[in-house]
């Protein structure tokens, strides 16, 4: 996700904030200030409530990194590689291996909403253990905010709604009972589109009553339906493309471009011939260098265009999705959003054999999807 800050790391793995995570602690630290914590706490000096709305915005993004953190841990025990987590408005996002079986699924789907439940009873046990002494009803307030906060986000998680923890729950019965993870995909999505309307709903009609907190509810229904609903289009993509190669959907021979070209020079003699907006580059030697973004060198001031090398301003190969002929094209899917995504650029002894676009991966899924014409034998891939 862009436009984050590294916090720090829990066990190896590094976590991230999003610029919209201080926005959201402080509309919670202003909220528990100004309502909140005066209704459970009356007659206390207006300081006070400032501190400890902070402090409770505090442990609440507190809470979120364990939630995200017991993912990425538990993942890691079964074996997943995980790369980062990532704390953003809505909640958070730990970026990881899909998980090979139904068992592993289930484990680090419900790790997070059992380290909410957990956290959420630590909290109203530490409130009623504190209630007792005289003098800490802002304490008591704030624990109780902050274990009733938790066991809400909890529950919440447990919604049977991709993508929240509930949908990659079903998603794990499913897969279990079926053997097919695309088809349980496919009803985790449908399950989630269904939920996001119903919370879109109820909020749209809470809003309506002038409840604030209901406009806030239509955002994370729109959310949760828009995820949902792209997870469904995901496994239907998988589902149509299994089987299939690289080398079947892949484009070839491969027009490219020089890199030690200068700007002006790659914008009129190459860029005119090649009608994409994204070209593969090759070095002195011929060899896969990176792909660049006509866009990027479009951008360059006409004054710059005669000293700048188009290498310069390319996405190198080291940070390019890279394939070879015989890969599955769905597992290379899967890797795209760890480096720089589509086009995938396909290799074979160093050398550029083919590239993967968005065009060619619909093609693909359009030529699998469709029925055999009459007469006409359906052949497997590959059949001459």
């Amino acid at each position: 996700m862009k436009g984050t800050v590294r916090l720090g790391s829990v066990r190896g793995v590094a976590v991230r904030a999003h610029w919209s995570v201080p926005l959201i602690m402080l509309l919670f630290a202003y909220g528990l200030a100004d309502r909140t914590l005066p209704g459970y706490a009356p007659g206390l000096a207006p300081v006070v409530y400032a501190v400890a709305g902070v402090v409770g915005a505090v442990l609440l993004l507190a809470s979120l990194v364990v939630h995200e953190a017991a993912h990425a841990l538990t993942a890691r025990r079964a074996g997943m590689s995980v790369r980062d987590v990532t704390l953003w408005a809505l909640g958070g996002l730990t970026r990881m291996d899909r998980p090979t079986t139904a068992r592993a699924a289930f484990t680090v789907a419900v790790s997070g909403p059992l380290a909410s439940l957990l956290l959420g009873g630590v909290g109203l046990g530490a409130a009623a253990a504190v209630q007792a002494a005289p003098g800490w009803r802002i304490l008591v307030a704030v624990l109780g905010w902050f274990g009733g906060t938790n066991l809400l986000l909890g529950v919440f998680n447990l919604l049977p709604a991709a993508p929240l923890d509930g949908g990659r729950v079903l998603l794990a019965a499913l897969w279990w009972r079926t053997g097919d993870r695309e088809r349980a995909q496919r009803a985790a999505g449908r399950s989630g589109q269904v939920v996001g309307i119903a919370l879109a709903v109820v909020g749209w009609l809470a809003f309506a009553r002038g409840m604030t907190g209901g406009l806030w509810l239509m955002i994370v229904g729109a959310f949760v339906g828009g995820a949902a609903a792209a997870e469904r289009r995901w496994a239907e993509l998988v589902t149509a493309l299994r089987g299939v190669r690289v080398e079947e959907a892949m484009t070839s021979p491969v027009l490219t471009g020089r890199d030690w070209l200068t700007v002006d020079r790659f914008l009129s003699e190459t860029a005119p011939r090649s009608g994409r907006s994204v070209l593969a580059l090759l070095d002195f030697d011929g060899r896969p260098s990176g792909v660049v973004r006509l866009r990027r060198l479009t951008n360059v001031p006409p004054g710059q265009q005669q000293s700048v090398r188009v290498r310069d301003l390319a996405t190198p190969l080291s940070a390019c999705t890279v394939a070879a002929p015989d890969e599955l094209l769905t597992s290379v899917l899967e890797r795209l959003g760890t480096g720089s995504g589509l086009p995938v650029l396909v290799l074979e002894d160093d050398r550029l054999r083919g590239i993967v676009t968005a065009h060619d991966i619909d093609r693909a899924r359009q030529c699998r999807s469709a029925p055999p014409r009459s007469g006409t034998p359906l052949l497997p891939p590959g059949s001459p």
